[in-house]
């Protein structure tokens, strides 16, 4: 699909799966993208402008006597998978950071805890 659309506005895309309906009538097409709401905006109505070449090619390439209609949907999925990563990478760095900070402290004190035993 890369090397045929030549639309700017089609940025680095991923199609994420296809829902193909049993009559093959319609094709629910989920996609990601990379960049800003802005972009993703950008990202669909380019897809909308490509969607007639997009079925001309898929009717070439697969021979079928009714090609399906195209809808292109954001996969939210990823960008919430995404989300969650970051999230449990955060409560991770932070654990890490509790943990430092426990062990320093801990050093500290028995630190102190040999120097009074030391001067008696």
């Amino acid at each position: 699909m890369a090397r045929e659309l030549h639309d700017p506005g089609i940025g680095f895309l991923t199609i994420t799966h296809v829902k193909v309906t049993p009559d093959l009538q319609s094709a629910r097409v989920y996609y990601t993208t990379l960049g800003d709401a802005k972009a993703r905006r950008e990202t669909e109505r380019a897809l909308g402008r490509a969607t007639p070449f997009l079925r001309r090619h898929i009717g070439r390439r697969l021979r079928l006597k009714r090609v399906p209609e195209l809808e292109f949907f954001f996969d939210e999925a990823v960008e919430r998978g995404d989300r969650i990563e970051q999230i449990l990478q955060d409560i991770s760095d932070q654990r890490k950071q509790e943990d430092l900070e426990r062990d320093l402290s801990d050093h500290a004190h028995d630190e102190s805890h040999d120097d009074r035993h030391r001067t008696h």
